[in-house]
Order: structure tokens, then C-alpha cells, then sequence
């Protein structure tokens, strides 16, 4: 029989023999961990961030000295400010796209003077699809900035992407 301090200078299969107790893996090692308390392994404190493989399971020990799991953290959520902010502008940027298709169409039969239809629609298609667009990518491309870097792209296309067509000919025209 090995005591404690011969254990540390060996590994597991060096002799032959096999380990007396399996070490816990898995949800085993987190049943073992009873709830608020973490070995030194499991949690790091905040500002301190888990690097390689396993990564993904380390926790952070909060200001309390509780322990939250990456399963019991929730997802970050929009505030009510962003998503009034975000409905709005997507509400503007839906009347951009009905206001470009109904410019467009009132320039139809000006603009067939100067171009030919399979130059006019492929650009006509694009400008009614511009402002869903750019929204889009102002959604995917600014998911991990700052809200005020994406409020500022999104009203930066409000005012790109006036339908000036609409704005300049309207509905009735001149």
C-alpha cells in the first residue's frame, strides 16, 4: 500500500497497477463540487479569462464568492432603449424600401429613355433591397461592438439611404 506523498511521484499506469479510486470526469467531477463552492480548477475570479481546451467549462467566482457555472450564465440580453431604437429604424428602413419601389416605378418610364430594362431592374432590384441590407449587416457585423457604434451605423443608413426618387419625383410627380 502506497501512502499520499509516494502517490505524487508516480502516474497512473507507471506500475501496472491499476488506480484504486477513478478520478471524476464529467458530470461526476460537478456532482463532487457541491453548489457555491469550486475547486481551485473549476472557477477563476472576474477579469481573468480560461484559455485552451476545457476552456469552455471553467467558471467565474463572483464579487460574493459564488461560483456561476458557463451553463447557468445567461446570455446577454438587449436593453428596452436598443430594441425601441432597433424597431424604429427598422420601421424606417421599411418605408425606405416601399418608397424606392414606388420612386423607382414612377422613374420606370423616364429612365427606359435613357437605359434599357436589363440595365434599369438589376439596379432597381438593389436599391429596394439596400435598406434591409444594411441593416442586416450592421446587425451581424456589430454583434460584439458597443450599442453606440451600432446606433450610429444604423442612423448612418437612415440618412444614406433616402429614397430620393421618391423624395424628389413623389407619388403624383411633376
Amino acid at each position: 500500500m502506497t501512502s499520499d506523498s509516494d502517490d505524487a511521484l508516480t502516474w497512473d499506469g507507471d506500475d501496472g497497477v491499476a488506480p484504486k479510486t477513478p478520478a471524476p470526469k464529467g458530470s461526476d467531477r460537478e456532482a463532487s463540487v457541491p453548489h457555491g463552492a469550486a475547486s481551485d480548477d473549476a472557477a477563476l475570479p472576474d477579469g481573468w479569462n480560461a484559455v485552451g481546451r476545457g476552456s469552455e467549462a471553467v467558471g467565474h467566482v463572483d464579487a460574493d464568492g459564488s461560483v456561476t457555472m458557463p451553463d447557468e450564465q445567461e446570455p446577454a440580453h438587449l436593453s428596452t432603449a436598443m430594441l425601441l431604437t432597433l424597431g424604429i429604424v427598422g420601421g424606417v428602413y421599411l418605408l425606405y424600401s416601399i418608397g424606392w419601389v414606388v420612386g423607382g416605378l414612377r422613374l420606370k418610364p423616364l429612365a427606359n429613355l435613357i437605359v434599357a430594362d436589363a440595365m434599369y431592374v438589376p439596379w432597381f432590384v438593389l436599391a429596394v433591397a439596400a435598406p434591409a441590407l444594411w441593416f442586416l449587416a450592421v446587425w451581424v457585423l456589430t454583434r460584439a461592438k458597443a450599442a453606440w457604434i451600432r446606433i450610429g451605423l444604423l442612423l448612418l443608413g437612415v440618412v444614406l439611404l433616402v429614397p430620393w426618387p421618391f423624395v424628389t419625383v413623389g407619388v403624383i410627380g411633376s
